[in-house]
């Protein structure tokens, strides 16, 4: 019976060890002509993707320097979106019956599992398909679009001012869409906060001020616009006369209905508006915030443990501050160095045009100076340029302090830093150096313009937008600085906490307004009592926080998580830890999800091992 049993196992494990043997077997057969050939027809899926999509957005097409679609605006109806999100139901299927993952290579697979993450994503949000404002102080259509046509629509040849004039003819029925679309969300209990009309209203009205809308001496933003560009061209006076005439008639007649129609909407709309600012007031709207918390940090944490966060953050850099302020010996609390830091003139340029220039100059200086030390940093460094350049005067009162924008993918337009010359008392000059490398270099120029010139991934990689991922570096890029010895003004230094510490106040605030019903009082209050910074400033940062719900919290979180796994991986590498390598690995796989980025972090510990 014993010897039974016995030959009854070996024969079960001999079967089983010859079934293991088959399964490896199978594994070796596949050849890598065969990863070749599926990896190839999966990466021509993506490209096709990211095309078809490309052709759909003639706006996006502009600003990757692409003129194909150039006379044209972006669809904003709701059959458009239920369109897009067919189209993604459709991709996700031909994913799930025609992709043999095991024959992917590495590569490949970690770009088919970003895809089809973020298919899922877009299919599930698009139950908060109105849960936007698509007219706001920060982003809205009212502004956008004119600096679009300022910024992105480059008048090269006559034929890119026949498109520039196609586009203002455009502006009526597109801006009949956007009606339409604050007309749905008002029906549907979404409407923009009261505080917001005033501000889009004055937007709208100031795009319609001068020639050719009326007789005043000045010329409207877009007439100066078009016309400074087409005086350019190398084209006959006669033409750019009938040019400049086609231009003007477009905006008399489409760009003014298209305006009148919206402004008469918003002064309807603000008559019933809520002073109420916080997502909990939209229909499930605690869960709309809860699935915007999870896109925008790319983790799981709660409202409430990223408010936890937010605190512990707030109490730590103060901490660190009052050792500034013991440093320069100045005499009082926390508080009443703010008062100084907020009030002293030594730390403010002035508001006239010769103060202006002096903070664009400085500016410029900032970023000359750290372009001269990027090879202590980067292995990979992109091929675009980076300028430094004032918010124009149109959009400056709604526009942010400092932004970054990308360059075209051609080559064409460089990277952009953006300082915000509106109100001189919210930029001061021991905020420069931080707000220069967050949105300059190494930070978001760095970020993104490696990730646009990459080689080896797939478009939708290389454009992707993790808010997390992507400023989460831009506030890491205000802390490496100071490892290299920059900020030696303890005054500059304490500008980089009051960054990060605004950075910090933000998961406080932010899930305040939308998760703990704070008002707006409440959260501009929180940032008074506890930053250097104007209020002007906080009133902006609340009312930003307000009109985005959960974008704020990104950069906190993101910064947080490169800092855990740059730790992690020079205690595991010790004396080969290399941070050009490590920067290697963040920035040259395109924009990632944290909890991406951590495995790739993970498998470069071990490689370098």
């Amino acid at each position: 019976m014993k010897s039974n049993i016995l030959k009854i196992v070996f024969i079960t494990g001999f079967v089983m060890l010859a079934s293991c043997k088959k399964e490896v077997n199978k594994i070796k057969e596949i050849s890598p002509e065969e990863i070749k050939k599926e990896s190839a027809k999966v990466n021509a899926f993506f490209k096709d993707q990211f095309q078809q999509s490309l052709d759909r957005h003639p706006m996006y097409q502009s600003y990757l320097g692409i003129s194909k679609d150039a006379d044209k605006w972006d669809d904003m109806s709701d059959a458009f979106l239920d369109k897009e999100l067919k189209l993604t139901k459709e991709a996700l299927q031909w994913i799930t019956d025609s992709v043999d993952v095991k024959f992917l290579d590495k590569n490949t697979k970690l770009s088919l599992d970003l895809f089809k993450e973020g298919l899922e994503n877009s299919m599930a949000d698009d139950a908060y398909r109105l849960y936007t404002y698509p007219v706001n102080q920060m982003h809205g259509a009212q502004a956008e679009i004119p600096a679009f046509l300022i910024n992105m629509h480059q008048i090269k040849n006559k034929k890119d001012a026949e498109n520039y004039i196609s586009r203002l003819k455009g502006i009526e029925p597109m801006f009949g869409q956007l009606v339409e679309n604050l007309k749905k969300r008002q029906k549907a209990g979404i409407m923009i906060p009261k505080f917001v009309f005033e501000k889009v209203l004055d937007d709208s009205k100031n795009l319609i001020k001068g020639q050719p809308f009326d007789t005043s001496k000045n010329k409207s933003t877009l007439l100066n616009d078009f016309e400074t560009k087409i005086s350019k061209l190398s084209i006959e006076d006669s033409e750019k006369s009938t040019l400049l005439e086609e231009a003007k008639k477009a905006l008399k007649e489409e760009v003014l209905a298209g305006y009148t129609n919206l402004i008469n909407t918003l002064e309807e709309q603000e008559k019933v508006a809520s002073t109420e600012d916080g997502a909990w007031k939209f229909p499930n709207g605690e869960a709309f915030y809860n699935n915007a918390l999870k896109r925008t940090t790319t983790t799981n944490l709660t409202a409430n443990e990223i408010h936890k966060i937010g605190l512990d953050e707030v109490a730590r850099i103060h901490g660190e501050m009052k050792a500034i302020k013991e440093k320069v010996g100045f005499k009082g609390t926390l508080q009443d160095f703010f008062q100084f830091m907020k009030t002293d003139k030594q730390f403010y340029y002035s508001a006239d045009a010769k103060g202006r220039k002096e903070y664009m100059d400085k500016a410029a200086f900032i970023i000359d100076s750290m372009k001269t030390r990027l090879n202590e940093l980067f292995i990979t460094k992109p091929k675009a340029d980076l300028q430094v350049k004032a918010v124009e005067a149109f959009r400056e009162k709604s526009a942010g302090k400092a932004f970054y924008q990308q360059p075209a993918i051609d080559g064409s337009r460089p990277g952009t830093y953006y300082a915000n010359m509106y109100d001189m008392e919210s930029m001061p000059s021991y905020q420069m150096e931080a707000l220069a490398y967050h949105e300059g270099i190494p930070g978001h120029h760095m970020q993104i313009a490696i990730a646009q010139e990459l080689k080896e991934v797939p478009m939708f990689r290389k454009f992707g937008r993790y808010t997390a991922y992507v400023e989460g570096w831009g506030l890491y890029s205000e802390f490496i600085p100071k490892e290299m010895g920059f900020y030696a003004d303890p005054y500059s230094d304490f500008g980089r906490l009051a960054m990060e510490l605004w950075r910090a106040c933000r998961l406080v605030v932010d899930t305040g307004i939308h998760a703990k019903k704070w008002t707006r009082e409440e959260g501009i209050k929180y940032y008074t009592d506890n930053t250097p910074n104007a209020k002007a400033d906080a009133v902006k940062m609340v009312e930003r926080h307000i009109v985005m719900p959960s974008q704020a919290t990104a950069y906190k979180i993101g910064m947080l998580k490169i800092l855990e796994l740059r730790e992690k991986a020079k205690k595991a590498l010790g004396e080969k830890f290399d941070i050009r390598k490590f920067h290697d690995v963040v920035l040259t796989n395109g924009p990632l999800p944290l909890n991406i980025l951590e495995n790739l972090v993970n498998n470069y510990i071990s490689s370098e091992k």
